[in-house]
């Protein structure tokens, strides 16, 4: 895995993909990042991605994935990306800092394009109006949210509640009080003090969420 710019968001991306033991090859133009990485990625080295030879000289095009983190520099992240299209390989995961960023990176051909700021911004906003305590929002109005069980959900196994003929949702799992998340089944009973994963649409998920 190549990771280019190592500022905050690609940083953090090296990091935790090197703790689940991936080798990162990690790529910024600032020496002073570069020094910075040194010893904690597998490969770190100094270049100017926007450079097709360059990225051919590091063997990335020979790479199955690359992130490019590349955010205050927009032209870097352009250039860059384009440069990677070129490739055959690899799979292009690339940040965008704005919308318009993110349109052309779209418009280049880029399969993953990441606005981290307005995600965990959309995230945060549904996580503060209610009783969620964790929000993920997938494609197609589809969600997953961890909450509490509201008292129409407690104390009776899930078969007899009927959650999905009735809020048209599914409780998924479910974590008791020092326990682990575990898969429900139509025999699990839920307490006050669970948590549990709900998905569905958004609108009936937080709904359901509400109940708390």
């Amino acid at each position: 895995m190549a990771v280019i710019g190592l500022g905050r968001f690609g940083g953090a991306v090296a990091l935790e993909l090197e703790s689940q033991g991936t080798e990162v090859l990690g790529i910024d133009n600032d020496e002073d990042k570069v020094q910075a990485f040194n010893g904690q990625l597998t490969h770190v080295v100094r270049a100017d991605s926007t450079k097709e030879e360059v990225l051919r000289q590091l063997s990335v095009h020979e790479f199955d994935r690359v992130v490019v983190g590349i955010g205050t520099d927009i032209e870097a992240s352009i250039l860059t990306a384009s440069r990677l299209l070129k490739f055959v390989t690899p799979i292009i995961w690339a940040k965008a800092i704005s919308e318009p960023h993110a349109e052309i990176l779209e418009q280049l051909g880029v399969q993953h394009v990441v606005r981290p700021e307005n995600d965990m911004g959309r995230r945060i906003a549904h996580l503060v109006r209610g009783a969620m305590l964790d929000y993920v929002e997938f494609e197609d109005n589809f969600v997953m949210i961890r909450t509490s069980p509201p008292t129409i959900a407690q104390d009776r196994p899930l078969e007899v509640l009927q959650l999905r003929s009735k809020f048209d949702i599914t409780v998924v799992a479910v974590k008791r009080r020092g326990g682990v998340w575990e898969h429900t089944t139509g025999q699990t009973v839920l307490y006050d003090d669970d948590q549990i994963i709900v998905q569905g649409s958004k609108n009936k998920a937080e709904a359901f969420s509400s109940l708390v």
